[in-house]
């Protein structure tokens, strides 16, 4: 007859192969979008049908990554100082947050081609309202544009950083330079314009 302690062990070890195979799912769709159950368990060092007891299917297994490297992020960027002025807040979530979207763009593409869009909007809302409430205090501190819609500037940042990270990966921006690329672009983009003359 089991007993709680052994019931106990066996969702312990449950839980560390579950871990094991999303760490996995993670780096192995980091390093390739269309990486494959097969490349993951073995990745994992786990079988097939231990992976599969886990997660019913590849769709699973990538919300489970992405939702694992979001939650990373967000200890991550909860740590930022956003206090203070608005455009030294934004220098220092942009330090802390493009190396974050350079791991989480290929696991975006591989959700892109697995999950529904609303799904991914849904996990990704933490880390957008984040951006949005920074940058609505920004344009009442009178620092940040207030002329185009605050969910396009929200947008329009996210595109920089998947572009940024998309550069970094081809090589065509050199990872020493991309923090300071990705703060002139976007604080830029954000500045009050200059009145007509």
């Amino acid at each position: 007859m089991p007993t709680a302690a052994s019931g106990r062990r066996r969702r312990a070890d449950a839980e560390r192969s579950i871990a094991r195979i999303v760490s996995a799912a993670r780096e192995s769709l980091s390093r390739d979008p269309n990486a494959s159950i097969d490349d993951i368990a073995k990745a994992a060092g786990v079988g097939r049908m231990t992976l599969y007891g886990h997660f019913r299917n590849r769709a699973e297994l990538v919300e489970a990554a992405l939702t694992d490297a979001l939650r990373a992020g967000d200890e991550v960027l909860s740590a930022v100082d956003l206090t203070g002025d608005a455009r030294a807040a934004l220098t220092r979530l942009l330090e802390s947050s493009w190396s974050l979207v350079a791991e989480s763009t290929a696991l975006l593409t591989a959700a892109q081609g697995t999950l529904p869009p609303g799904r991914i909007r849904n996990l990704h809302a933490a880390p957008a309202e984040r951006v949005e409430e920074l940058i609505r205090r920004g344009q009442d501190q009178g620092v940040f544009r207030t002329d185009l819609p605050i969910t396009w500037l929200v947008g329009v940042l996210q595109f920089v950083l998947h572009g940024a990270a998309e550069e970094n990966r081809t090589g065509r921006l050199k990872p020493e330079d991309t923090a300071r690329v990705v703060i002139a672009t976007v604080q830029s983009i954000l500045a009050v314009p200059s009145a007509e003359g």
